[in-house]
């Protein structure tokens, strides 16, 4: 069994590639920022797909707990007679709305902190518990590529996270570790206030947009993460690969 961590993998998209990397015999170490209740759920779910679970709170927008967090995988992974963790999926995150004119600096800051120095100090903390020749996936956003009013400091992060994937794949390849993002586009789901989900007309509007006629459901993103983890996939580095079924092409 591979062993993966995903940070915010008690909720959303990062529950959602959680369960399907199970069908590919990978072992969840889950983060969680506040709802415990829930990543227990999550874990319970995990192992009823015969795959082991484990959960630890983790804030990424705090680099100055990443070391008792490393200590913490440390264990787990002791505990499962490992030394060492196979992936890591950086999808821990939220979405700040605000048009340009009026984001505040405060809110530049959480998109920072949280997008992009969180990422980077977390992976960089875990580097020693990586195996060679693991993997990395940092999930960026279709708003990295287009733009939408009143993302920009959210898409402006997530763009800064794909230019630290390319330096993550160049300087780690050594080791063998393969480093991609991947690049959701709009997806039913909580965030921005579950606006894509629960509203038809702004669900209807953008499905206008996709070649395919439809916005993305979670499984389309948590099957597309497994998918970049299962074997025959690790010649794929360095890469920004979208998931958004072709939206404004």
């Amino acid at each position: 069994m591979s062993i993966a961590i995903i940070t915010g993998g008690s909720r959303g998209l990062g529950r959602n590639a959680a369960l399907h990397l199970t069908a590919n015999k990978v072992d969840i170490i889950l983060t969680y920022r506040g709802n415990e209740a829930e990543a227990r759920a999550t874990a319970k779910a995990i192992e009823e797909k015969a795959a082991r679970a484990a959960i630890a709170q983790l804030d990424v927008a705090k680099p100055a707990t990443f070391a008792d967090f490393a200590k913490i995988v440390t264990d787990v992974l002791k505990g499962w007679g490992a030394a060492k963790f196979d992936y890591l999926v950086n999808n821990g995150g939220s979405g700040t709305g605000a048009s340009f004119a009026e984001t505040t600096e405060a809110q530049i800051d959480e998109m920072f902190a949280i997008h992009f120095k969180g990422p980077f100090l977390l992976t960089q903390t875990l580097l020693p518990l990586i195996v060679d020749k693991g993997r990395i996936r940092n999930i960026s956003s279709g708003l990295a590529r287009f733009s939408i009013p009143g993302f920009a400091a959210y898409g402006a992060m997530k763009a800064a996270l794909e230019t630290l994937t390319r330096y993550q794949a160049q300087e780690l390849g050594p080791r063998g570790i393969s480093v991609n993002a991947l690049a959701p586009g709009a997806i039913e789901t909580d965030f921005g206030g579950g606006a894509v989900r629960d509203n038809k007309d702004i669900n209807a509007h953008i499905a206008n947009d996709t070649a395919l006629g439809r916005v993305g459901v979670p499984d389309d993103i948590g099957g597309a993460i497994a998918a970049l983890l299962s074997p025959g996939t690790n010649w794929i580095n360095a890469q920004r690969i979208e998931v958004s079924v072709g939206i404004y092409l």
